[in-house]
């Protein structure tokens, strides 16, 4: 493999990896090529970082036609992370998948569903990778339109009217996304987001840029489940197949939120984006509420699964507030919770899917001294939900820490309350799952499934990684900071 090539090999690998898959009709081989394949593109990304990190900024014309005309992908101390990170986790579920799949998905349909996991990494990865606005829509559609197939092959019956909501909702967000696109290119002729943020720097006419802000806003707001518009969320994760809930909870909205940090500071600019107080505000109080709300929501869900996907509409309300505090700690929160919250959730999801092949049940009752039964599984479980409440020692103290310190650089005190009530509020209903698993005695009959070693393995690499980066934040943060110096200008780092 020729290194010049790497940001193109970063998405043809899964790429053609998901067409060779359909050929193949024995399970055993088809989980096998897609672990290698995800393994590949892993070593792919490290390599990639690898050179970001030695030449700096790599700009890749496609076709031999130079960017702005052609399309580009430019990989830079930003994206190169979370490539890495997406890669990594795709990594950690397609090996963990093969059990998982094959109880929860019938034969004849497993082909499909690998080949739309590996299609939906090659979308994600390609939304990270690209340089060009319409190419992001592209890749975006490709991730979206297999998201919508896998979550679609749930054993529940509701996981069709789950895939047909988020079809509805993804396709308004994809058409905002494009009209923004539109207004971009009408007012600068150009495709290429660096391109386009030259111009707009130098542009004298600011109404049709604003428009096309709120239009782009909106339409990956959408993607990331931003409050109000996260009404598909909770039931995709719900009632999709474990590893594909694993999968997109771990990355999906991830890669949204950094679209939209990309736009933010890259493309428009802190002065256009942030000046302005109201959209600033608008976003800090959008995200409290979902800081707030969705925790409320979650404390009374009877579903360990769609529990865990009201906490992830809260989480992504760390991220936006973050991002919406707009300096240098708030932002380098903002990105450190991006790959703190993709362990989490990764490893709480992966959990999950283990208690739920034993027990054969989602319902919160049900799982009552399933710790006593499945120790490992549950530790692991313990580990990543204590993260998530913010346990000094977990990744997810180190987020909220620069979360808060960045809320104090700005004497926002009530900030800091709103992030210590949400943390509370996140204590009551992992603290309830943790009571229940632990504390009480078992009440529902275990299935004779018996749990592959890789389903417990990688989950159990999985909560080992949210305590390792959290004693050891040397590397996150780090990473975090440089990207933020990127990103911020120089009067705010």
């Amino acid at each position: 493999m020729q290194f010049e090539h790497l940001p193109a090999t970063q998405i043809l690998i899964p790429l053609i990896g998901a067409i060779l898959i359909l050929v193949s009709r024995k399970n055993i081989v088809i989980w096998a090529t897609a672990s290698l394949l995800t393994l590949l593109t892993f070593i792919n990304s490290i390599l990639l970082y690898k050179q970001v990190s030695v030449d700096g900024v790599i700009s890749y014309a496609m076709g031999g036609w130079e960017p702005p005309i052609g399309i580009e992908y430019r990989i830079d101390s930003v994206n190169s992370i979370l490539i890495v990170l997406v890669s990594f986790m795709a990594l950690l579920v397609a090996v963990y998948a093969r059990k998982s799949v094959e109880v929860e998905i019938v034969a004849e349909k497993r082909p499909v569903f690998y080949a739309m996991y590996l299609l939906c990494l090659t979308g994600l990865l390609g939304i990270l990778a690209t340089g060009d606005a319409f190419n992001a829509f592209v890749f975006l559609e490709i991730s979206s339109l297999a998201t919508y197939v896998m979550i679609a092959m749930g054993k529940d019956k509701r996981s069709l009217i789950a895939s047909y909501q988020y079809l509805i909702m993804g396709t308004i967000g994809a058409t905002f996304y494009v009209i923004g696109i539109g207004l971009i290119f009408i007012m600068t002729g150009s495709l290429n987001l660096n391109d386009i943020s030259e111009q707009i720097n130098s542009m004298n006419t600011i109404r049709p840029i604003l428009a096309s802000l709120a239009f782009i806003t909106v339409g990956i707001s959408l993607k990331l489940a931003l409050f109000p518009l996260h009404s598909w969320l909770p039931n995709a994760y719900a009632y999709a197949p474990s590893v594909a809930t694993a999968f997109l909870a771990s990355t999906a909205t991830k890669v949204a939120v950094y679209l939209l940090i990309r736009y933010f500071f890259d493309v428009y600019g802190y002065n256009i984006v942030f000046e302005d107080y109201w959209l600033s505000m608008l976003l800090i109080i959008l995200s409290i509420a979902a800081m707030i709300g969705a925790s409320l929501v979650a404390i009374f869900q009877n579903n360990i699964k769609k529990m865990f996907a009201y906490s992830s509409i809260a989480q992504m309300g760390y991220i936006t507030l973050g991002i919406a505090i707009a300096n240098h700690s708030g932002l380098v929160g903002s990105l450190v919770h991006i790959i703190n919250h993709a362990l989490i959730k990764g490893t709480i999801f992966m959990a999950i899917g283990c208690f739920v092949m034993k027990l054969n049940s989602t319902t919160i009752e049900d799982f009552s001294g399933i710790g006593k039964k499945m120790p490992l599984t549950m530790t692991a479980f313990t580990i990543a939900s204590l993260s998530l409440i913010g346990i000094p020692g977990t990744v997810g103290f180190i987020s909220k820490w620069y979360i808060i310190t960045g809320a104090i650089e700005k004497g926002w005190w009530w900030l800091v309350i709103s992030i210590a009530l949400s943390s509370l509020l996140a204590l009551i209903y992992v603290g309830r799952i943790i009571e229940i698993a632990w504390f009480q005695e078992s009440k529902t009959k275990e299935n004779t499934v018996t749990l592959s070693r890789e389903m417990i393995g990688v989950t159990l690499i999985a909560s080992i990684t949210t305590l390792y980066f959290g004693l050891n934040t040397e590397l996150t943060v780090d990473l975090a900071k440089i990207a933020a110096d990127s990103l911020l200008p120089g009067i705010l780092r």
